[in-house]
């Protein structure tokens, strides 16, 4: 099955390609394979929601985050489509980089990007299954709970 029609069935509509925030291109092609730069949970122009993951008030909550490192995912491979001419010139996920902003004490990182790692497997199936890091750092551009970055293969 393609990726389009894996979209499709899945009921996901790939957002548009998020513009850069400084000097960089959003996904870069190499031989077989394209590079994402790190995509922030952008929708519509805008973060959903600003701030460090944590427990407690005035924090991302982690299921928030999941969501946006789900969000995160979909927007890199938007970057990726559009670098190498459609999404359906994707042949699957090489490794993903997550980055949670988070409050000291929070170690559930690996799941916050869990969200980003579950889609890809949902559109890709098993070529989907990726090598993986989710970091915790104390704060990411624009103040976004989160940040992931994707190598994709590309079909010769």
């Amino acid at each position: 099955m393609s990726v389009s029609a894996r979209l499709a069935e899945l009921g996901i509509q790939l957002p548009s390609v998020v513009p850069p925030v400084a000097a960089y291109v959003p996904a870069k092609a190499h031989g077989d394979l394209v590079f994402t730069a790190g995509q922030l949970p952008m929708v519509s122009g805008a973060l959903p929601e600003a701030g460090k993951v944590g427990d407690g008030p005035g924090l991302v909550a982690p299921a928030d985050a999941q969501r946006y490192a789900r969000q995160s995912a979909l927007n890199a491979l938007a970057g990726a489509a559009a670098a190498v001419g459609g999404v359906d010139r994707l042949s699957g996920v090489v490794k993903v980089v997550g980055f949670v902003a988070s409050v000291p004490d929070f170690t559930g990182q690996p799941g916050v990007i869990n969200g980003a790692s579950e889609v890809l497997g949902e559109i890709f199936g098993d070529a989907g299954r990726h090598a993986r890091s989710a970091v915790g750092v104390p704060v990411l551009p624009l103040d976004s709970p989160v940040e992931v970055e994707v190598i994709f293969s590309v079909a010769e």
